[in-house]
C-alpha cells in the first residue's frame, strides 16, 4: 500500500515537470536577406524584412535586434516563410537602453568602485562605494561610512545588468518546427519621412520651362536599411494620433549627395493614394537625408498670369478710394498632362523657380507649395508680386437699398511701367445675387460669385476699367 502511494506521487511529479528551457537565439542585421520600406509623407513608415535564421527545433527565445528605435511595438508581426514553421507564444519589446543614467539606476543599493585622481602620487585611488540614490546622473554614494555626492571622479561597474540592452530589441517566445528557415518580420515605425521638391527653370519668354522633381527622404527611425526596396506613398492617409515621442532624437546629420536622374520612380495607384517604387535598391541609413530623382520634364508649356484681386465686402458699403498702388500677383499655370510632357500624379511639395539673367546665370525668382495633384489637373504657382505693374481701385458712387442691397460704380486703373505690353486679369469676388448694369469692356462670369476682366495694358501705359453693379447679399 505504501509502495503504491509512493509510485502515485512519483507519477504526479513526472507529469507536472516543466518543459525543457527554451533555447536562446540572437538575430542581427547580418542575418538580413531582404528588406523593403514603404515611407509615408506623414513621418512614419512600414518595414518588411526577411532574415535567414538557424533556430533549431522546439521552444526558442529569439532576440531580434537592429530594429528601429521608434518602432510601434503593437504593429509588429512575424511569420515563417513556410506554412506552420513558426508558432508565436509571446512577443516583447525591450527598450530599456544602456546609458549612464539607466546604469546608475540599476545599481541603487549595490556596490561599485569609485576612482579619484591623486595629483600627489600621479595615479588613481580606488574606493569601495555603495550607490544610495540617483537624481538624473548625480549619484548619492556611501564611501568609508560617509554619505557624499558630487564625487570628483569616475565610477566603475562590475558588469552590465541583464535587463539593460544597447539597442531596442524585439523578443519572441516561439515554437520552431524547422531548424533553418527564413523568418519575415513586419512593423511600423515613426521617424521615416519624405517630401517632394521641384525645380523649374524658365526660358527667356516665360512660356516654357524644364521641370526637375526630387524626393527627399529622411531616416531618423534609429535603424539603417542597406539595399532596401524603397516605396513611397503619396496621399492623405488617416491615422489615429500616436502618443508623443518618449525620447527626442537628433535631426538628420548626414546628407547623401543628390542622386543622378537615372534611378527614377515607377508610379501606380494604391487604394485612393499613389505608390512610387524606386527602380533599384538603395541604402536608407539612420540619420541620413537622401535625394532621389522623381521626374524630369523638358519644354513644358507655361501660362504666366498677372492677377489683380478685389474683395467681396467692398460691394456692401461706401468706401471711396479702396486701394492705391496695389500690387499685382504673378502666377504660373502648368497643365499636368502627357501632351505637356508631364501626366504623372505629382506629390505635394515646394516648387522653386529660376530664370537666367542676361549673362546666363540662373537667378531665383520665387517658390510656392503645391498640394497632391492628379494627372490632367492644373498646377498654379504663385511667385510673388509684380514690381512694374500696379493698380488703383475707386468706388465712384454707392447707393444702398434697404439693409442688404446696393448699387455701386467702380473704376479700376491698372498701370504698366514695363517696356512691353501685358495682360492683367482683374478678379472681382462679389457674392450674393448680382448683376452688372454697365461696363467699359465685357466681363467673364467665372462662377456664381466671381466675375473677371482681361485687361490689355500697353507698354508704359495705363488702362481703366469702369463698371456699375447691383448686388443683394441677404
Amino acid at each position: 500500500m505504501v509502495l503504491s502511494r509512493t509510485l502515485l506521487v512519483a507519477s504526479s511529479i513526472a507529469i507536472a515537470a516543466p518543459a525543457a528551457a527554451a533555447a536562446n537565439k540572437i538575430s542581427t542585421s547580418t542575418d538580413r536577406r531582404e528588406v523593403a520600406i514603404t515611407v509615408y509623407n506623414s513621418d512614419f513608415g512600414l518595414v518588411r524584412e526577411a532574415r535567414e535564421l538557424d533556430l533549431g527545433q522546439g521552444r526558442v527565445s529569439l532576440e531580434f535586434r537592429d530594429v528601429a528605435s521608434l518602432i510601434q511595438a503593437e504593429t509588429v508581426s512575424i511569420k515563417g516563410a513556410a506554412a506552420d514553421s513558426l508558432r508565436v507564444f509571446e512577443q516583447n519589446y525591450r527598450y530599456d537602453l544602456l546609458s549612464p543614467e539607466t546604469l546608475l539606476s540599476k545599481y541603487v543599493g549595490k556596490r561599485v568602485r569609485a576612482y579619484r585622481w591623486n595629483p600627489v602620487l600621479g595615479r588613481e585611488d580606488g574606493f569601495d562605494a555603495e550607490v544610495l540614490s540617483v537624481n538624473g546622473s548625480e549619484p548619492v554614494l556611501k564611501i568609508g561610512g560617509e554619505i557624499t555626492y558630487g564625487f570628483p571622479g569616475r565610477l566603475a561597474f562590475p558588469e552590465v545588468p541583464a535587463n539593460l540592452i544597447a539597442k531596442p530589441t524585439l523578443v519572441w517566445s516561439l515554437e520552431s518546427a524547422q531548424a533553418r528557415q527564413r523568418v519575415e518580420a513586419t512593423y511600423m515605425t515613426r521617424g521615416l519621412n519624405w517630401k517632394s521638391d521641384y525645380v523649374l527653370v524658365l526660358d527667356d519668354s516665360d512660356a516654357k520651362g524644364d521641370l526637375q522633381g526630387w524626393v527627399t527622404l529622411t531616416n531618423r527611425s534609429g535603424a539603417s536599411y542597406e539595399g532596401a526596396k524603397l516605396q513611397l506613398v503619396a496621399g492623405d492617409v488617416n491615422r489615429v494620433t500616436p502618443p508623443a515621442y518618449e525620447k527626442v532624437y537628433p535631426a538628420a546629420t548626414r546628407a547623401a549627395p543628390a542622386a543622378a536622374p537615372a534611378p527614377v520612380f515607377k508610379e501606380e495607384g494604391l487604394f485612393e493614394y499613389h505608390l512610387y517604387t524606386l527602380s533599384q535598391p538603395t541604402d536608407v541609413l539612420n540619420n541620413e537625408q537622401k535625394q532621389v530623382s522623381l521626374l524630369e520634364a523638358k519644354g513644358i508649356a507655361i501660362d504666366k498670369k498677372l492677377i489683380f484681386y478685389g474683395q467681396q465686402y467692398w460691394f456692401r458699403g461706401s468706401y471711396g478710394q479702396v486701394t492705391s498702388n496695389q500690387k499685382v500677383g504673378v502666377f504660373l499655370d502648368i497643365q499636368n498632362k502627357e501632351q505637356n510632357h508631364l501626366g504623372m500624379p505629382l506629390p505635394k511639395g515646394v516648387i522653386r523657380v529660376y530664370k537666367a539673367d542676361k549673362s546666363g546665370q540662373k537667378q531665383f525668382v520665387g517658390e510656392d507649395s503645391i498640394d497632391h495633384t492628379p494627372r490632367d489637373e492644373k498646377v498654379r504657382v504663385k511667385l510673388g508680386e509684380a514690381f512694374d505693374v500696379v493698380g488703383d481701385r475707386k468706388q465712384m458712387s454707392w447707393k444702398g437699398f434697404g439693409s442688404c442691397t446696393s448699387e455701386s460704380e467702380w473704376e479700376v486703373s491698372l498701370r504698366n511701367h514695363k517696356d512691353t505690353a501685358v495682360v492683367v486679369e482683374d478678379v472681382e469676388p462679389i457674392g450674393g445675387d448680382w448683376e452688372v448694369l454697365s461696363e467699359s469692356q465685357p466681363h467673364q462670369k467665372k462662377d456664381a460669385f466671381t466675375f473677371t476682366f482681361d485687361v490689355q495694358i500697353p507698354a508704359k501705359g495705363e488702362t481703366k476699367v469702369k463698371y456699375r453693379v447691383r448686388v443683394r447679399w441677404c
